[in-house]
C-alpha cells in the first residue's frame, strides 16, 4: 500500500490501463482494443445519451459512433461492474444513484476506479391518455392500489374507486418498468414508499424492522393491476393510447414529448413540469447519472471527449434540455463539469 501511495497520478492510471490493454485482446479488434465508446443502462437516459453521441461525432470527425444500449439501470450497472477491459462497457447510464451493494460488486470484479457524474434531473411521471377519465392521485392512493400487501394486508382493491371513493370506478391498470430499471427503483422509493409512510405504524416499522418494512412498503403486486413492459418507455405510451383507462410510469422526457396524446396525472396535487421537477416539489423528481471507468480513459478512443460532449449538451439551453432533460443548477453543473475533467473517484462512503 505504501508503494502505491508513492506513485504519481500517471503511474496509478497506468496500472489499470495495462490491465485494460491485456483484456482488450479478447475484444477481437485489429488493434487489440475496442475503438469506440460503449455505454449501457437506463432507458430514461438512453435518448439523452444518443443525442450526446451525435454531438460527439459532430465535434470529433473520424471517430466511430458510440454504441448506446438501453438495458435498464440495474442491468447496465451489472454489466459495467463485470470487470475492466475492452469487453466491458465504459459507461453505465443510470436513472438512480448506484447502490452501495453494486459498488461492492464492482470492487470485487476489479472495477475500483468509478467516476460518478450527475448529468441532469428527471421526473418519474405518471401519465394517462388524453381521452381517459381525468385522474389525480396521492402517493397513498398509488401505494394502496399497487402494493402487494398494503399496510401488511393482502391487496383486494381492483378498481380505483376501491382505493378511494373519490376516484373513478375503473379497473386499476398500470403499465410500468421491470425490476431491472432505475425507474422501477425510483418509483418504489419516491412514490410507493412515501405512500406507505403515511401510516404511522409503517413509519415505526421502518425503524424496528427494515426488512419487513421493505417487503411491506416496496413490493409491487403483479398483473393485471401492475404490468411490466420492459425497457421501452415508448411502448408504454402506445399502450396508453390504446387503453385510455390505464396509467403508465415513465420518465418526464417521454411525457413531455408526447403531450399531444398523453397527459400527466398530478401526484399530491402537483403536476409534472420543468419548474416542479427542477425545484424538487414534484414527488417524482430524481437525479440522472453516468458512471465512467477511469481505467478506460486514454485507452478507449474518444471516451473522455464523449463525456465532455454529454456535459456540454446537458447545459441549460443545450440540446438535451430541448428533449426533456431538466438542466442542473449552476453550482451542481459546475461540479459535474469538474468531474468530467478531473475524474474524481467515487467512494463507498459517498453511497451510505
Amino acid at each position: 500500500m505504501m508503494i502505491v501511495k508513492s506513485f504519481t497520478k500517471a503511474a496509478l492510471l497506468a496500472l489499470p490501463l495495462l490491465a485494460l490493454s491485456a483484456c482488450g485482446d479478447q475484444a477481437g479488434t485489429a488493434s487489440g482494443a475496442r475503438d469506440y465508446v460503449s455505454a449501457v443502462g437506463s432507458s430514461t437516459v438512453y435518448p439523452f445519451a444518443t443525442i450526446a453521441a451525435e454531438q460527439f461525432q459532430a465535434a470529433n470527425a473520424g471517430m466511430k459512433a458510440p454504441n448506446i444500449e438501453s438495458t435498464g439501470t440495474g442491468g447496465g450497472i451489472e454489466r459495467f461492474c463485470a470487470g475492466v477491459g475492452a469487453g466491458t462497457p465504459d459507461i453505465a447510464n443510470a436513472s438512480r444513484r448506484m447502490k452501495a451493494s453494486e459498488f461492492e460488486t464492482c470492487r470485487s470484479h476489479g472495477v475500483t476506479d468509478i467516476v460518478e457524474i450527475q448529468i441532469g434531473i428527471d421526473g418519474l411521471a405518471l401519465g394517462q391518455s388524453n381521452t381517459g377519465p381525468q385522474m389525480a392521485l396521492t402517493q397513498a392512493d398509488i401505494y394502496a392500489a399497487l402494493a402487494a400487501n398494503p399496510f401488511g394486508q393482502p391487496n383486494s382493491a381492483h378498481t380505483w374507486h376501491d382505493v378511494n371513493p373519490a376516484l373513478p370506478d375503473v379497473a386499476i391498470s398500470v403499465y410500468g418498468p421491470p425490476s431491472t430499471s432505475g425507474t422501477y427503483d425510483a418509483f418504489k422509493e419516491l412514490i410507493l414508499g412515501k405512500g406507505c409512510l403515511t401510516n404511522p405504524a409503517m413509519a415505526a416499522l421502518k425503524e424496528s424492522n427494515k426488512d419487513q418494512f421493505e417487503a411491506t412498503c416496496h413490493t409491487l403486486r403483479g398483473a393485471p393491476e401492475y404490468v411490466e413492459q420492459g425497457e421501452n418507455d415508448n411502448l408504454i405510451i402506445q399502450k396508453l393510447v390504446r387503453n385510455p383507462t390505464s396509467l403508465g410510469i415513465f420518465g418526464y422526457s417521454y411525457l413531455d414529448a408526447n403531450r399531444a396524446q398523453i397527459r400527466d396525472v398530478p401526484i399530491n396535487g402537483i403536476t409534472a413540469t420543468v419548474a416542479t421537477v427542477a425545484d424538487g416539489s414534484y414527488p417524482g423528481s430524481r437525479p440522472l447519472f453516468i458512471y465512467v471507468k477511469r481505467a478506460h480513459i486514454g485507452v478507449i478512443p474518444g471516451l473522455q471527449q464523449y463525456v465532455q460532449a454529454f456535459l456540454t449538451a446537458a447545459a441549460a439551453g443545450g440540446p438535451l434540455s430541448e428533449h426533456g432533460l431538466i438542466p442542473l443548477g449552476s453550482d451542481l453543473y459546475a461540479t459535474s463539469l469538474r468531474a468530467g475533467t478531473d475524474l474524481p473517484l467515487l467512494t463507498a462512503a459517498q453511497l451510505h
